[in-house]
C-alpha cells in the first residue's frame, strides 16, 4: 500500500485560526459541514470529544490500511451503522483522498442520513464514497458491495448490529475488523429467560440475579463471546480502550486481524461459556461457524 501524500490545506480558513485538535491536512469545510467546527472554526466541548474519539480510531485504521498489499483498485472499507458518517468522511479525507484510489461504503438504515451523506460527498467531490440505505444484515447480501472487503468497521453499532458486522466481515473475508460495540441487550434477555432455573443450577447465576448486574454481565459476556468467535474463525484479536472513560462509557475497542489460523480451543470455550450461562440457544443464531467447527 503506497503511503498517501498530505492533502492540500482547505483555503476556507487560516490554519492559525484552527483549534489545535484539528489534524494537519484535514478539510475545514468537511468539519464545518459535519457540524464539528462552528462557522468561525471553533470547537465546543461535545464536538471536541467526538473529534478526539474519531481521530483516535482513525489512528488504528490508518495503520491497518497501510499494512494492506497494493492492489489495482485500492483498499475497500465498509463502515456499518455509519450514522452521519463522521468516521467514513474523516478516513476518506485523511487517507483515501490523497491515495487516489479505494472505496468507502457507508451502511446506514436511516434514509435521511444516507441522503445527506450522499449530498455532502458530492459537494466535497469525495467520489469514491458510497452510501447504502441497508441494515448490516441486508448489506451482506447486497450486490452494491464487492464480494471482498478489506476493512470492516462498526462504531457504536447498537445491540446485535455488531454481531451482524462480524458476520459480514467473515462473509466478505475481511482482513481487518475494527469494532466499538454499543448497547447490548440480546444476551441479557437470554440470561433473564431462565433466571430462576439457573439460580438453582449454579451459583454463577448470582452474577445476573439483579437487573443492573444482568445488563452489565450481559454486555461483558457478549464481547468475550465475540472475541472467542473471531479467534475460532482465524483472527488475531486485541481488546483495548478507544479513548479515556471520561469521554465515553461505550469504550471497548476490538481489533481483529485475519491470520487464517482458526483456534478450535476458542470455539470450544465459547460453547462451554454458553452452556455454563444457560444460553446454549444462541450458538446456532450467533456463532454458527463455531458449531460447525466443533
Amino acid at each position: 500500500m503506497k503511503t498517501p501524500t498530505r492533502a492540500p490545506k482547505t483555503p476556507s480558513a487560516s490554519p492559525a485560526a484552527l483549534p489545535p485538535e484539528v489534524r494537519p491536512g484535514q478539510s475545514v469545510e468537511l468539519l464545518k459541514q459535519l457540524h464539528i467546527l462552528t462557522r468561525d472554526g471553533k470547537l465546543n466541548q461535545d464536538s471536541r470529544r467526538k473529534l478526539k474519539q474519531v481521530y483516535h480510531l482513525f489512528q488504528f485504521i490508518e495503520k491497518l490500511l497501510l499494512e494492506l498489499p497494493a492492489s489495482e483498485a485500492g483498499p475497500t472499507l465498509a463502515d456499518h451503522g455509519a450514522g452521519k458518517s463522521y468516521l467514513g468522511f474523516i478516513v476518506y479525507d485523511l487517507f483515501f483522498k490523497a491515495l487516489g484510489q479505494g472505496t468507502i461504503y457507508g451502511i446506514e438504515t436511516r434514509s435521511e442520513l444516507v441522503e445527506s451523506s450522499k449530498a455532502l460527498a458530492q459537494r466535497l467531490l469525495f467520489e469514491r464514497m458510497q452510501f447504502l440505505n441497508l441494515s448490516v444484515a441486508e448489506s451482506a447480501q447486497s450486490s452494491a458491495l464487492p464480494p471482498q472487503i478489506d476493512v470492516v468497521t462498526a462504531l457504536h453499532a447498537c445491540d446485535t448490529a455488531t454481531d451482524d458486522a462480524i458476520a459480514f466481515g467473515l462473509l466478505k473475508k475481511a482482513k481487518y475488523m475494527v469494532l466499538v460495540p454499543c448497547c447490548q441487550a440480546e444476551l441479557a434477555r437470554a440470561l433473564n429467560h431462565n433466571k430462576a432455573l439457573n439460580l438453582q443450577r449454579t451459583p454463577l447465576a448470582e452474577l445476573w440475579r439483579h437487573p443492573l448486574h444482568t445488563r452489565e454481565v450481559g454486555s461483558q459476556l457478549t464481547n468475550v463471546l465475540r472475541c472467542l468467535y473471531l479467534e475460532s474463525q482465524g483472527y488475531q484479536v486485541t481488546v483495548t480502550e478507544l479513548v479515556g472513560w471520561e469521554h465515553s462509557m461505550k469504550n471497548e475497542l476490538i481489533l481483529a486481524k485475519y491470520t487464517g489460523q482458526k483456534k478450535r480451543a476458542s470455539g470450544e470455550r465459547l460453547l462451554a461459556l454458553l452452556k455454563e450461562f444457560g444460553i446454549d440457544g444462541l450458538a446456532f443464531l450467533r456463532y454458527p461457524s463455531t458449531v460447525q467447527l466443533n
